[in-house]
């Protein structure tokens, strides 16, 4: 059997499961890669507040990246939640240390209203130190204006213009422009916008971590860093389905939805065992009903998507 590809999240825990790390290990999983964490901060959250945040010591976090590096290694590493100097230097001097081949900083900044999280250092910091080490950063339009020093963009030109005062490669994220929603894509002096619809849902939470973590997949899997932008786009929009996620104020990306491109087979932990999606194409997407154990309902294929079959592993 060969051996997976092995990824590294370096991020805070969501309690409601829906962003940080937690979505990164989910992603992985239904990309087919391996996915392992080192923790940064641990929230008490839902949908409404964060009621709770304790972080991490910086030496603790540094002892969890070699724990994992010196031993399994990893073909990439992405970085969410921080929000202090002390850990973003920490993980900068760790990564430095190691070489990975790709990183993606996805640096969190601000809240879900748009609000900063922290004072201007730990922007500066990210800057100084993760930046330069970045495969690809994906702030959002409100973090990338944060980075670059300036005024909170308020037309897509001038998104376009914080997008190239970063350092490059950067994917600048969620400008509603009417109908569609626009990325801005700099990897050196070029500049190019990414449309897409505009979904009518409010299942977003977790949308940048899944975006970020789809990311760092492709890349590993070998894509080239713009293909890799567009799969993990393309895998991210399929999660905003409406209506799809638990009825909460803040609904996550809708669950139970893998989409295969690179191997034949997922395989999804279920309490004494695991699941096992083989497909009969390179490509499959599957829609999962409830699971009972030991017993569970046979998912059902996508419409115009190739049959599957379904084993169950012990």
């Amino acid at each position: 059997m060969p051996e997976p590809v092995k990824l590294l999240t370096i991020a805070g825990s969501d309690s409601g499961g829906a962003a940080g790390l937690q979505a990164d290990l989910k992603t992985w999983t239904a990309l087919g890669v391996y996915g392992m964490s080192a923790v940064t901060v641990v929230t008490a959250q839902n949908s409404v507040q964060v009621a709770g945040v304790q972080f991490l010591p910086a030496g603790f976090v540094a002892q969890q990246i070699d724990a994992v590096l010196s031993d399994y290694g990893a073909a990439g590493v992405k970085t969410g939640f921080l929000g202090q100097v002390a850990l973003i230097e920490a993980v900068a001097e760790r990564l430095a240390a190691y070489a990975l081949p790709h990183v993606v900083v996805d640096p969190v900044l601000v809240n879900h209203r748009g609000e900063p999280l922290f004072a201007a250092d730990v922007a500066a910091a990210y800057r100084a130190l993760l930046l330069p080490l970045a495969t690809l950063a994906t702030p959002n339009w409100r973090e990338a204006a944060l980075l670059a020093g300036r005024p909170r963009p308020g037309s897509l030109p001038e998104v376009v213009a914080v997008a190239q005062a970063l350092p490059p490669p950067v994917l600048v994220t969620g400008w509603a422009a009417g109908e569609e929603m626009v990325d801005v894509f700099c990897p050196g002096r070029e500049t190019h916008l990414l449309h897409a619809p505009r979904h009518a849902t409010t299942n977003t939470h977790g949308s940048g971590d899944t975006l970020s973590a789809a990311i760092t997949a492709y890349l590993a899997l070998g894509q080239p860093l713009f293909q890799a932008i567009h799969s993990a786009r393309s895998y991210t929009r399929g999660r905003l389905a409406p209506g799809g996620g638990p009825r909460t104020a803040r609904p996550p990306l809708a669950p139970c939805v893998i989409r295969q491109r690179h191997a034949h087979k997922t395989c999804l932990p279920v309490p004494g065992g695991f699941v096992m999606i083989h497909s009969k194409r390179s490509e499959c997407r599957v829609a999962c009903t409830r699971v009972w154990w030991p017993l569970m309902i046979v998912p059902w294929p996508v419409s115009g998507v190739w049959p599957v079959s379904l084993a169950l592993a012990r």
